[in-house]
């Protein structure tokens, strides 16, 4: 069974990724209605939850590197799995901003 103190981690962990993704679908929503300034503040909010996640995960790495397994349950899995999408989706989101920039200069 998972220890209190790697479910809060792993926790963090989904909770930041999560907060990530929600804040760059809101900036590529911005973006759509033209808020370029509200949309790289969400990129920006984005960037930071997605700091957040990572040292979550570093913490894990810590432990691990340390000799302190974690425990690989689903949950540890679907934790890794809402950090990747976090990130590609905060890439993507940038992207999509930016092509939105261009098309309202033109």
């Amino acid at each position: 069974m998972m220890n209190e103190e790697s479910l809060q981690v792993i926790m963090g962990l989904i909770m930041h990724s999560g907060d990530a993704k929600s804040h760059a679908m809101e900036a590529i929503q911005s973006a759509k209605a033209s808020d370029f300034s509200m949309a790289d503040e969400k990129l920006e909010a984005a960037k930071e939850s997605l700091v957040k996640a990572h040292q979550s995960q570093t913490e894990m790495l810590t432990k691990e590197a340390q000799g302190e397994s974690t425990e690989i349950t689903l949950l540890t899995v679907h934790s890794q799995d809402h950090l990747m999408t976090g990130i590609a989706f905060t890439d993507l989101a940038k992207e999509i901003v930016d092509l939105y920039k261009v098309i309202d200069k033109k």
